[in-house]
C-alpha cells in the first residue's frame, strides 16, 4: 500500500477589508437623512453666531482651536471642545445621540437676546462645543451611509459638513448691516429645526447605528484607538503652542525680542509650521488614507480663505453672499453625489483656481479692486466656484475613508487643525516689501497663492481617486485568487481519496513488478514511478511535472506497441522535457484510439519516430477506411472535440503543429511536430 496523501491547507491571502453591513432599511435611511440635515442646520446656526477670528467670511470651521499665541488660561478654555470631540470619536455608533447632544448644547441660543448677552462663561462654552460635536456627528452619519452602500447620500452629507458652516458665515456677513434681532431669530429657527431632526433620528435608530464604525477585527484595538489618539492629540496641540509667546519664540529662535515684536507674523508662521509637521505625523499614524485625505481637505480650506474674503467684500452691501454660497453648496453637493465625482470635483476646483488667476490678471495684480468697486458678478462667480470646490472635495474624499472608519477623525479634527496651521504658515508669504500690508484684504493681495493651493487640492483629489480605484481592483484580484486557490484545494481533496485507492495503487504495483515483465517492462516501471510521483505532486499542490528533467520518447511510444500497432524509432535516445514527452505520448495515444474506433476492425497502425535535432516528428499512419476532410469540421461543430483537444490542443501547447491527411478508402496519416525549445536540454 502506498502512503496516504493528506490534504494540503492553503494559507489565506490577506485581502483589504471591504465588508459592507446589510442594505439600509427605510427606517435607517429616513433616520440618517433626518439626522444629517439636522446636523447641517445646527452647523449653519452655530457658524453664523460667531467666527474663529471675529471677522465675517472666514471659511475655516469654528472649532475655536487656532494654534496662536495665548496665555495658559485661554488655552485651558479650549479644553471643553477638545473633550467633546474626543468623546464623539469614541462614540461614533451613537451619532444620533451626539447629534441630539449638539442640539441641547445650542439651547442657550434659544434664550431671549437680552438674556443671552449676559450669559456666564460656563453657559457660553456650551454653545461653543455645539459646532464641533455636530460636525463629528454629521461625518459619522455620512460614514454610516457610505458603509451601507449609500454612496450618493453619504458623499453629499460629508460635503455638507464643510459647506454648511460656510453658509452660516455667509449669513453673518450678508446681514451684518441688519438689526441683530433678525439674525438672532433666524439662528433660533435653525436650532429648533436641528433639535427636532436630531431627536427624530435618535428615536428612529434607538440612539445607535452599527454601520457608523467597522466591526471587523482588523478595525478593532489599535487601528481604532489610533484614530481617536490622532484626533485628540491634534486638538491638544493648542495647549503647548498656546504657551509659545513671542518672548519665548525669540529665545528659541535666538533672535532679539524687539525683532520678534516688529515681525509679529513670524510667530504665527513658526507656530503654523510646527502645527503642520506634528499634525501631518499624527495623520500618518492614523493611516495613509487619513494622511492623504487630511492634507487634501486642509489644502482646499486654506486656499478658500482669500477668495471668500474677496467675494464677501465685493457683495457686502447685498444679500448675495448667502445665495452665492448656497448655490455653491448645491453645486458641490451635486458633484459629490454623482458617480463621476472625482473628475468633476477636480474639474470644478481647477475652474475655481482659473477664475482666481483671471481675477488677478484682470485687475493688474490688484484683486482688491473687485471688493472696493463692489463687482457683483465676479464676486458671485468666485463664491460659487470656491464653495462648490470645498464641498465637493470633502464629499469625494469621504468614500476613501469610510471603509476603515476614518472619515470623522480625518475630515474633522485632523483636517481642521491642519488648515488652521496652514493659514498661519502661509501668512509668511503675504508680504509686500518684506512686510504684510495692514489691511483686512492682505490675503487677497496674494490671490494667486490661493489659486495654486486649489490646484494642489485638485491634484490631491485625483490622486486619492486613482489610489482608491487601484486598491479596489487589487482587492478584487486578491479575492479572486484566494477563491481560485480554495476551489483548487477543495477539488484536490475531493479527488485525493478515489485516486489514492485506485490509480496510484495500480501505478505503484506496476512500478514494483514492471521489471519482471521483460521487454518494455523496465521502461514501463520507470514511467509508472514518474507518473505516480507527478500525480502525488498534483494532489498535494506541488509541481506536476515528473521528477526527471528529460524522458526518452522511444520508451513511452514503444510501450504503445501491440499486435496491430508497430512502432519504429531511432537507435539513439530521443530526449524531450518530461512535460513535453508526456503530452506527445498522450497525443499519439489519442490518435491510436481513433484508429481502433474508426479505422475498422482489421486496421493496422504504424508509429514512426524521427529526431530532427531541433524538433521531434512522430507520424501515426493506418490502413483503415479513412474519411473525408470535411468530417473534422463537422465533428467539431457537433461538439466532438477529441481531435481538437486531445491531439491538436496538446501539441499546440508545446509550440508544435498537427497535420492530418485522409481520404475515404485510403487510410489516415497524423503527423505531430514538436520543436525543442532553445532553453530546454536535449
Amino acid at each position: 500500500m502506498s502512503t496516504p496523501i493528506p490534504p494540503t491547507p492553503i494559507p489565506p491571502t490577506p485581502i483589504p477589508s471591504t465588508r459592507i453591513p446589510p442594505v439600509a432599511t427605510p427606517r435607517q435611511r429616513t433616520a440618517a437623512l433626518a439626522g444629517a440635515l439636522s446636523g447641517a442646520l445646527l452647523l449653519v446656526a452655530t457658524s453664523s453666531a460667531h467666527s474663529p477670528d471675529g471677522g465675517p467670511g472666514n471659511p475655516v470651521l469654528n472649532l475655536a482651536l487656532q494654534a496662536s499665541p495665548r496665555g495658559a488660561f485661554d488655552a485651558a478654555y479650549e479644553l471643553g471642545p477638545i473633550v467633546v470631540i474626543v468623546a464623539a470619536l469614541v462614540l461614533l455608533r451613537r451619532w444620533p445621540v451626539l447629534m441630539a447632544g449638539a442640539g441641547l448644547l445650542a439651547v442657550p441660543m434659544l434664550l431671549p437676546m437680552e438674556l443671552a448677552r449676559h450669559l456666564p462663561l460656563s453657559v457660553s462654552l456650551l454653545t461653543r462645543c455645539a459646532q464641533p460635536l455636530a460636525l463629528v456627528a454629521v461625518l459619522a452619519a455620512a460614514q454610516a451611509m457610505l458603509r451601507r452602500g449609500e454612496t450618493g447620500r453619504g458623499t453629499l452629507v460629508a460635503g455638507l459638513g464643510v459647506g454648511t458652516p460656510l453658509l452660516g458665515m455667509a449669513i453673518a456677513d450678508a446681514w451684518w448691516q441688519r438689526p441683530y434681532s433678525a439674525v438672532y431669530d433666524w439662528q433660533r429657527t435653525l436650532v429648533v429645526l436641528g433639535i427636532a431632526g436630531a431627536a427624530t433620528a435618535a428615536w428612529l435608530l434607538r440612539g445607535h447605528d452599527p454601520a457608523a464604525r467597522p466591526d471587523g477585527p482588523e478595525h478593532q484595538g489599535w487601528p481604532r484607538l489610533r484614530l481617536v489618539l490622532a484626533g485628540g492629540l491634534a486638538l491638544a496641540l493648542a495647549f503647548p503652542l498656546g504657551l509659545l509667546t513671542p518672548d519665548r519664540l525669540a529665545l528659541l529662535l535666538g533672535v532679539s525680542q524687539s525683532a520678534m515684536y516688529r515681525h509679529a507674523y513670524v510667530a504665527g508662521a513658526v507656530i503654523g509650521t510646527i502645527t503642520l509637521i506634528v499634525v501631518a505625523a499624527l495623520a500618518a499614524m492614523a493611516g495613509p488614507w487619513s494622511l492623504g485625505g487630511a492634507l487634501t481637505a486642509a489644502t482646499a480650506q486654506v486656499g478658500m480663505v482669500a477668495p471668500l474674503i474677496l467675494a464677501m467684500g465685493a457683495l457686502r452691501y447685498t444679500t448675495l453672499p448667502f445665495f452665492s454660497v448656497l448655490g455653491g453648496l448645491a453645486v458641490g453637493a451635486g458633484l459629490a453625489w454623482t458617480r463621476l465625482r472625482v473628475p468633476l470635483t477636480a474639474g470644478v476646483t481647477v475652474a475655481a483656481a482659473t477664475a482666481l488667476f483671471i481675477a488677478y490678471a484682470a485687475t493688474t495684480g490688484h484683486p482688491e479692486k473687485l471688493a472696493n468697486q463692489g463687482s457683483v458678478v465676479p464676486g458671485v462667480l468666485i463664491a460659487v466656484l470656491v464653495t462648490a470646490a470645498a464641498t465637493a472635495i470633502v464629499g469625494t474624499i469621504a468614500p476613501t475613508l469610510a471603509p476603515s472608519g476614518a472619515a470623522p477623525a480625518t475630515l474633522g479634527p485632523l483636517a481642521v487643525v491642519l488648515a488652521l496651521g496652514g493659514r498661519q504658515a502661509i501668512e509668511a508669504t503675504y508680504l509686500q516689501d518684506g512686510l504684510p500690508a495692514s489691511s483686512y484684504f492682505n490675503p487677497v493681495f496674494h490671490l494667486t497663492t490661493s489659486a495654486v493651493l486649489l490646484l494642489v487640492a485638485a491634484a490631491g483629489v485625483g490622486g486619492l481617486g486613482f489610489a482608491q480605484q487601484w486598491a479596489s481592483r487589487r482587492a478584487d484580484r486578491l479575492r479572486a485568487e484566494q477563491i481560485r486557490r480554495e476551489a483548487a484545494e477543495a477539488e484536490r481533496n475531493r479527488l485525493a481519496r478515489p485516486i489514492h485507492d485506485g490509480v496510484l495503487q495500480v501505478l505503484a504495483l506496476m512500478q514494483r513488478h514492471g521489471n519482471e515483465l521483460g521487454g518494455a517492462g523496465p521502461q514501463l516501471a520507470t514511467l509508472a514511478g514518474e507518473q505516480e510521483q507527478a500525480l502525488r505532486n498534483l494532489l498535494s499542490g506541488g509541481p506536476i511535472t515528473p521528477a526527471a528533467n528529460r524522458l526518452d520518447v522511444r520508451a513511452t511510444l514503444t510501450a504503445l506497441a501491440s499486435p496491430t500497432v508497430e512502432v519504429a524509432a531511432p537507435a539513439d535516445p530521443v530526449l524531450l522535457p518530461a512535460a513535453a514527452s508526456t503530452e506527445l505520448t498522450s497525443a499519439v495515444q489519442a490518435a491510436l484510439d481513433n484508429v481502433r474506433r474508426h479505422a475498422g476492425p482489421t486496421a493496422r497502425a504504424w508509429v514512426l519516430v524521427e529526431d530532427e535535432g531541433d524538433a521531434v516528428r512522430v507520424t501515426v499512419r493506418d490502413d483503415g477506411v479513412g474519411f473525408a476532410p470535411e468530417r473534422l469540421a463537422q465533428a467539431a461543430d457537433a461538439g466532438r472535440l477529441g481531435v481538437a483537444q486531445s491531439m491538436r490542443g496538446r501539441i499546440a501547447d508545446l509550440g508544435g503543429t498537427t497535420e492530418i491527411y485522409s481520404r475515404p478508402g485510403k487510410g489516415t496519416e497524423v503527423e505531430f511536430y514538436v520543436p525543442r525549445r532553445r532553453d530546454s536540454p536535449t
